[in-house]
């Protein structure tokens, strides 16, 4: 067997500010040696190398919100597939008019490749992806050599940096080359490759890999380099000319030449101990910020292994939580510059990719930052929000252009791309959802700043759209010819728009008191909610999709629940408030189904959200189980096919939901844990929860144990233990005396709290 065709996971803890953080292993190092329980027959063809059969099952990925890489752990020729965000053809297309070419699409940048020289076999090869860290690192043996290559995308150096060592001095030989994906020529010198272009859009690029050996040499040979010595440090940049700016038509106007060349003499002045320890401290704060502890790994199996036993209906909690920690490891290596994540993060190795890699305005953007608030990186939102505001202009030109020149407020079609150009289909509700994001930040952060000067802006002028939109029949307002994303005809009144729409006046109405705004528009808002037609119930029980029934459609497998947007990711319908429409949410939702059509990558995140609002636990923990099943690949990527963001960081904002709630004015601690399944006992820490809190607690034998919360602002508390059967519970401030709070009529505890104190839940004796 072919060991260069050998790759699995395996899960370890190391510890940074006395916190425990998950690790993504990709080893090699336990016996006995298994290839992946699905392979392919091109994985399977010996004649395949390495470390380019499979980019999306093999490839693991790193990056710094900007540039990315997916790197493929082989000893002898590493391949290192690169991107920068930015890279797009296409355009700033407002017409209004789907134009496949004026749009374009997301492109691969390139492949720097890494050859050992002298090496033809090698042993004890261990390959690993540090969650923790951010580090890909590998490791193997030559000739009673051992060698150490480590990868990472550093956001404070703005570089890829690579790190080759051996144990014994003068031992590294290798070779490196750097190839375009369009065709550019590479050229090399003063120990560096590079190369430079320009898109059909005259977008210009360049990329450059610069190389410092250490007690050896450098040397050009035609368009590659041969490097010798003790170790080796490259550092690969990648620039464009974009600007997040449609005022400067979304160029910089500065050669990107320049700055590569800049980035890479900033990071070239450190040395590799340096750029590794300021990589850690930047990459490791927001990591370590969250720590979920339910299970050990299970020892001597390999995640081929456990993937397979656990589709065989086995249990494995640990590769449940790996699967957690993987979708903020991924939101912070795609989402720290000015672009959001995309339908697949930042990492594309096709210059026609599924979808365009685009901006999905219908789910899949906004799905890629469910988790981003309540699993504590707010500050990743923030690309999100500079797209949106970026793109405002050009959609609010395409807006007019399509429903005339007296239409107020924007919207976005369903593919929007970096340039603010609108691709496919209308998607009228989109703008509402967006501005559902903006109230989700201040509801986390309490920003009051960020509500004035961001969020304002966007609840005014896409509330004077709907003002302007919506029609009137029987004394109820209605979305005229809006659609159920993907489902259905189009027609007055869908139910997923309807919604949205309540959703955005609702919080228009809240910022605006927040704000001591009081004007005509909020007038004309608070009226026109209140005449929205609301949730339906139907004939069997149902929340009713469209105005009218249609049993065939929403009784069949289809992938979208977008009828229940009220339950999650909007409020409008919950358990402690509405609990008939609850009722009726949950009768929806079995209906739907978890087969068939259904089966998509982003549709068990949602539907584990939806199932833990709902208070059920042991559906939500069975779409975990489904993407792990189904729609995870070797790397635990999940897919579409392909590979999609959306449904890792969908699955995170879903267990987030089952450890933690707090839509309704409460915080609810543990509320839709699997008590049956092997989560009977576990730990989670940092997680936010809005009014700006964070919480912490653990549990065993299905009762909570121990809980805290951690007070930002000094909001007074409504705290709900779904667990706790007491009615009192014992309250300790952090320098303060032990407190006795008594549970209220409707079973939750009420107390004040002090800005910057933890308060600790003593739970009083039965």
């Amino acid at each position: 067997m072919n060991i260069r065709l050998i790759f699995f996971l395996l899960f370890s803890c190391l510890t940074w500010a006395d916190a425990q953080v998950p690790s993504l292993l990709l080893s090699n190092n336990q016996p006995p040696v298994y290839l992946n329980p699905e392979p392919s027959t091109k994985f399977m063809d010996p004649a395949v190398t390495f470390p380019s059969s499979d980019w999306q099952r093999e490839g693991m990925p790193i990056g710094n919100g900007r540039i990315g890489a997916m790197v493929f752990g082989d000893p002898l020729k590493e391949r290192i597939q690169f991107n920068d965000i930015s890279l797009w053809t296409g355009g700033s297309n407002y017409s209004g008019k789907y134009d496949i070419e004026e749009f374009g699409s997301y492109q691969n940048f390139g492949d720097l490749f890494i050859e050992m020289q002298g090496q033809e076999s090698f042993n004890n090869f261990n390959r690993t992806l540090d969650l923790a860290t951010g580090i890909h690192t590998t490791r193997w043996t030559h000739k009673g050599v051992s060698y150490t290559r480590e990868v990472f995308a550093s956001h404070p150096d703005e570089s890829i940096i690579i790190h080759l060592r051996a144990d014994l001095p003068g031992k590294i030989d290798a070779q490196v080359r750097l190839i375009g994906a369009h065709d550019e020529k590479t050229e090399s010198r003063d120990g560096m490759l590079h190369f430079t272009g320009k898109l059909s859009n005259k977008l210009r690029y360049a990329a450059q890999v610069t190389v410092h050996s250490k007690n050896g040499s450098t040397q050009s040979e035609g368009n590659r380099l041969h490097v010798t010595g003790d170790s080796v440090t490259l550092i690969l940049n990648a620039a464009t000319d974009y600007a997040l700016d449609s005022a400067k038509g979304f160029r910089n106007g500065t050669d990107p030449v320049k700055t590569m060349f800049a980035q890479a003499r900033n990071a070239m002045a450190k040395n590799y101990d340096q750029l590794r320890s300021s990589h850690l401290t930047d990459f490791t704060k927001l990591m370590s910020r969250v720590v979920l502890d339910i299970a050990k790994a299970p020892s001597g199996m390999s995640l081929p292994q456990r993937l397979h036993a656990y589709r065989q209906g086995g249990e494995d909690p640990h590769l449940e939580m790996l699967l957690f920690q993987y979708g903020r490891y991924l939101l912070i290596s795609s989402s720290r510059h000015s672009l959001p994540s995309n339908l697949q993060g930042l990492w594309n190795d096709m210059n026609h990719p599924a979808w365009y890699c685009d901006y999905h305005t219908n789910i899949n953007i906004q799905m890629n930052y469910w988790p981003v608030e309540v699993a504590n990186l707010s500050e990743c939102a923030t690309p999100l929000f500079n797209w949106i505001e970026a793109s405002i202009p050009g959609s609010r030109e395409a807006t007019q252009k399509a429903f005339g020149k007296d239409t107020p407020g924007w919207t976005m079609r369903t593919s929007v791309n970096i340039f603010g150009g609108n691709g496919w289909e209308w998607n009228m509700a989109s703008s509402g959802w967006f501005a559902l994001h903006y109230w989700e930040h201040y509801a986390f952060t309490y920003d009051k700043t960020f509500l004035r000067e961001r969020a304002w802006p966007v609840f005014e002028e896409v509330s004077k759209l709907w003002l302007h939109k919506l029609v009137e029949k029987d004394g109820k307002l209605l979305v005229p010819d809006s659609w159920s994303p993907e489902h259905g005809p189009t027609e007055d009144g869908v139910t997923h728009d309807q919604q949205i729409v309540w959703a955005l006046f609702t919080h228009t109405l809240k910022a605006a008191k927040i704000l001591g705004i009081e004007n005509e528009l909020t007038r004309n808002v608070h009226v026109a909610r209140e005449k929205l037609l609301g949730p339906q119930i139907g004939s069997w029980g149902q929340i009713m999709e469209w105005m009218v029934e249609r049993p065939v459609l929403e009784k069949s497998q289809h992938r979208h629940t977008s009828h229940l947007f009220a339950v999650f990711p909007g409020n409008q319908i919950t358990l402690t408030h509405q609990p008939n429409l609850a009722r009726s949410a949950q009768i929806s939702l079995a209906a739907r189904g978890n087969a068939g059509d259904s089966r998509r990558s982003w549709t068990w995140g949602w539907r584990c959200a939806l199932w833990a609002r709902l208070g059920m636990s042991s559906p939500a923990s069975d779409m975990i189980r489904g993407q792990l099943t189904w729609n995870s690949l070797p790397n635990l990527l999940a897919t579409h096919p392909p590979f999609q963001f959306d449904g890792n960081a969908g699955i995170t904002a879903g267990i987030c939901e089952m450890l933690v709630q707090s839509h309704t004015g409460e915080i609810s601690l543990l509320p839709a844990i699997p008590l049956k399944r092997k989560w009977r006992s576990g730990s989670f820490s940092g997680l936010k929860a809005r009014g700006g809190f964070e919480v912490s607690a653990s549990w065993d034998n299905r009762t909570i144990t121990a809980a805290s919360l951690h007070s930002l602002f000094g909001n007074p508390v409504v705290l709900r233990l779904p667990l706790l059967k007491a009615d009192t519970i014992r309250l300790k401030p952090q320098g303060g005396k032990v407190v006795t709070v008594k549970a209220a009529a409707d079973g939750t505890f009420r107390f004040p709290t002090k800005a910057g104190v933890r308060y600790e839940i003593v739970l009083a004796s039965k």
